[in-house]
């Protein structure tokens, strides 16, 4: 019986490098691959900013970020295939909560924050003391350090 890999992506090359494993992984076991970002306002916003822009939609930016890293990280037949979560809240509680149920949970070792010190990011850190299920943190290539 099929499972379901549930892999986060938020643009960044660790995250893109964690969904093509996650990919190739599915194809080997048969499970269903599933994506998901998480978007929130920042918190600074709302004491910085008297407003947020009536133009600005950060789940829409979010959508077209999954969107484009699909693309850019799968092939078409792969990226068909692909259930995409686009989730309003907090990155790390929207990757625990996809993975109830799920077989795995696949994160790339750090996200945009680029604290490049830092073995693990918040979000994978996080995620490997939490989740529910077993947890893959793809690290990128030792030059990438």
């Amino acid at each position: 019986m099929a499972g379901r890999i549930v892999v986060g992506v938020d643009g960044s090359e660790p995250s893109l490098r964690a969904l093509r494993w996650a990919a190739g992984q599915a194809a080997l076991t048969g499970d269903s691959l599933q994506t998901v970002i998480g978007w929130e306002y920042p918190a600074s916003w709302a004491t910085l900013m008297p407003g947020v822009p009536p133009e600005f939609d950060p789940e829409r930016l979010a959508k077209q970020i999954l969107d484009e890293s699909i693309d850019q990280a799968l092939t078409p037949g792969e990226a068909a295939a692909v259930i995409r979560t686009v989730v309003g809240g907090n990155a790390t509680q929207a990757l625990i909560d996809a993975a109830k149920g799920a077989s795995l949970l696949v994160v790339g070792d750090r996200g945009h924050s680029g604290f490049k010190a830092a073995v693990l990011g918040s979000v994978s850190s996080h995620v490997t003391q939490h989740a529910s299920c077993p947890v893959v943190v793809v690290r990128g290539e030792p030059a990438d350090d």
